[in-house]
Protein backbone atom coordinates (compact mmCIF):
# COMPACT_ATOMS: atom_id res chain seq x y z
CA UNK A 1 0.00 0.00 0.00
CA UNK A 2 2.90 2.15 0.93
CA UNK A 3 4.71 1.49 -2.39
CA UNK A 4 1.60 2.08 -4.50
CA UNK A 5 1.26 5.36 -2.85
CA UNK A 6 4.88 6.33 -3.23
CA UNK A 7 4.88 5.77 -6.96
CA UNK A 8 1.88 7.18 -7.51
CA UNK A 9 3.34 10.54 -6.07
CA UNK A 10 6.30 10.28 -8.18
CA UNK A 11 4.13 9.74 -11.41
CA UNK A 12 1.79 12.52 -10.42
CA UNK A 13 5.01 14.88 -10.08
CA UNK A 14 6.49 14.06 -13.28
CA UNK A 15 3.15 14.12 -15.46
CA UNK A 16 2.84 10.21 -16.55
CA UNK A 17 -0.61 10.15 -15.01
CA UNK A 18 -2.07 12.77 -18.06
CA UNK A 19 0.56 10.36 -20.43
CA UNK A 20 -1.06 6.90 -18.97
CA UNK A 21 -4.54 8.53 -19.19
CA UNK A 22 -3.95 9.75 -22.71
CA UNK A 23 -2.81 5.58 -24.25
CA UNK A 24 -5.26 3.96 -22.03
CA UNK A 25 -8.27 5.92 -23.96
CA UNK A 26 -6.65 5.53 -27.12
CA UNK A 27 -6.75 1.90 -26.54
CA UNK A 28 -10.41 2.30 -25.30
CA UNK A 29 -11.44 3.73 -28.72
CA UNK A 30 -9.18 1.24 -30.67
CA UNK A 31 -10.24 -2.13 -28.90
CA UNK A 32 -14.48 -0.40 -29.71
CA UNK A 33 -13.67 0.41 -32.90
CA UNK A 34 -12.41 -3.27 -33.66
CA UNK A 35 -15.04 -5.01 -31.69
CA UNK A 36 -17.64 -3.16 -33.24
CA UNK A 37 -15.80 -3.91 -36.73
CA UNK A 38 -15.91 -7.46 -36.07
CA UNK A 39 -19.64 -7.26 -35.02
CA UNK A 40 -20.53 -6.04 -38.36
CA UNK A 41 -18.79 -8.11 -40.07
CA UNK A 42 -19.78 -11.25 -38.36
CA UNK A 43 -23.61 -10.51 -38.91
CA UNK A 44 -23.05 -9.51 -42.58
CA UNK A 45 -21.83 -12.92 -42.84
CA UNK A 46 -24.47 -14.46 -40.96
CA UNK A 47 -27.06 -12.31 -42.97
CA UNK A 48 -25.27 -13.48 -46.44
CA UNK A 49 -25.92 -17.36 -45.05
CA UNK A 50 -29.08 -16.96 -43.72
CA UNK A 51 -31.29 -14.02 -45.61
CA UNK A 52 -34.42 -15.40 -43.69
CA UNK A 53 -33.35 -13.73 -40.63
CA UNK A 54 -31.88 -10.74 -41.46
CA UNK A 55 -34.41 -8.76 -38.90
CA UNK A 56 -33.19 -11.03 -35.96
CA UNK A 57 -29.64 -10.62 -36.74
CA UNK A 58 -29.41 -7.12 -37.35
CA UNK A 59 -31.33 -6.47 -33.86
CA UNK A 60 -28.67 -8.37 -32.19
CA UNK A 61 -25.77 -6.60 -34.07
CA UNK A 62 -27.03 -3.00 -33.22
CA UNK A 63 -27.82 -3.86 -29.52
CA UNK A 64 -24.13 -5.43 -28.70
CA UNK A 65 -22.47 -2.69 -30.66
CA UNK A 66 -24.34 -0.15 -28.34
CA UNK A 67 -23.25 -2.21 -25.33
CA UNK A 68 -19.85 -2.26 -26.89
CA UNK A 69 -19.73 1.49 -27.46
CA UNK A 70 -21.10 2.09 -23.38
CA UNK A 71 -17.84 0.10 -22.55
CA UNK A 72 -15.86 2.02 -24.80
CA UNK A 73 -17.63 5.50 -23.48
CA UNK A 74 -17.08 4.39 -20.02
CA UNK A 75 -13.44 3.89 -20.22
CA UNK A 76 -13.12 7.25 -21.66
CA UNK A 77 -14.62 8.54 -18.83
CA UNK A 78 -13.14 6.94 -16.14
CA UNK A 79 -9.49 8.26 -18.76
CA UNK A 80 -10.68 11.84 -18.40
CA UNK A 81 -11.56 11.57 -14.75
CA UNK A 82 -8.01 10.48 -13.83
CA UNK A 83 -6.69 13.74 -16.00
CA UNK A 84 -9.36 15.70 -13.73
CA UNK A 85 -8.74 13.94 -10.17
Amino acid sequence: MLLSAILIQAAASIGLVKVGAAISAAIAVIGAAYGIGKIGSKAMESIARQPEAASDIRTSMIIIGALVEGAALFAIVICFLTLVL
